[in-house]
């Protein structure tokens, strides 16, 4: 498991190429050498109902949750976050140069005990 969740304001429809920010996310999970490629997934959802900061409608926002399982260094989940953000961070330059936008991501690990799952993906990419 790794989920990187993508929570968005709405009024970045059309303004930021969501679809294609998921694929060079994935490809960062990815290239952290930390995950294997059943279990990534990556996710996005428009917020339709939001009130940022000072309320000026141009505000807008992308704010990422990256859950992992248990077992890597803190120095891996520090990695793993810089490249996800510097990818992020590329894919939002425009956005970030202006004054009405907000990046953010935090990354958090789920206790095994507390995490149930089933993944018919997994054998199908291990047998390649």
């Amino acid at each position: 498991m790794p989920h990187l969740t993508l929570e968005y304001s709405a009024n970045l429809e059309g303004r930021a190429d969501i679809a294609a920010l998921c694929r060079e996310l994935h490809a960062a999970v990815m290239a952290s050498g930390l995950f294997e490629l059943g279990a990534v997934r990556v996710r996005a959802f428009a917020a339709q109902h939001y009130a940022i900061a000072d309320l000026d409608p141009r505000n807008s926002f992308i704010d990422m949750s990256f859950r992992i399982g248990e077992g890597r260094s803190a120095t891996d989940r520090k990695a793993a976050g810089d490249r996800i953000f510097a990818a992020a961070t590329k894919h939002c330059a425009e956005l970030l140069a202006e004054p009405h936008f907000a990046l953010s991501l935090e990354i958090r690990e789920i206790d095994a005990e507390l995490s149930w799952k089933k993944n018919a993906i997994h054998p199908r990419l291990r047998g390649k």
